[in-house]
């Protein structure tokens, strides 16, 4: 971990590993855009009948991770089909930890780590085509976690 500093980090250094052991330096399977980190918790509000204000008192309730997506260019790997296969057709093995790791602005240390525990696929959306575009051909893929956690 890095030390904490007054100025912060820059988004754009970033590494994702999808929970399959491989090389987090690799650059086949970079991810362009990683969004959706977070977590919600939620409120109850409860009034008892002898209670001294006229407003409810606000009681801490569950959480939920949110869900996550990557977005990373078309590379013709499968990658990514086939584990929403495998979550899709009912593999009890297809769970995995998947690591999202920010950089310094040198790329020489890892200054902060989130752990997605249990993720799965819930949703892949391949790229638009248009015959009069330029644009690279974008697919996605949106996870949901059991929890989160940062290092």
């Amino acid at each position: 971990m890095a030390t904490e500093r007054a100025r912060p980090y820059s988004a754009f250094n970033y590494l994702v590993a999808l929970g399959t052991g491989e090389d987090t330096s690799s650059p086949r399977a970079g991810f362009q855009e990683v969004t959706g980190l977070g977590v919600e918790i939620t409120v109850q509000e409860y009034r008892p009948g002898n209670y001294a204000l006229n407003s409810p008192m606000k009681i801490t309730g569950m959480h939920k991770i949110t869900d996550v997506t990557l977005k990373r260019g078309v590379i013709a790997a499968l990658d990514l089909w086939e584990w929403l296969n495998a979550v899709r057709t009912g593999s009890q093995n297809a769970l995995r930890t998947v690591t999202i790791q920010l950089q310094n602005e040198e790329r020489t240390e890892v200054v902060m780590t989130w752990k997605l525990t249990n993720a799965r696929p819930m949703k892949y959306t391949g790229p638009s085509f248009n015959g009069k575009g330029t644009d690279v051909g974008v697919e996605e893929l949106v996870l949901a976690a059991e929890d989160i956690s940062i290092e």
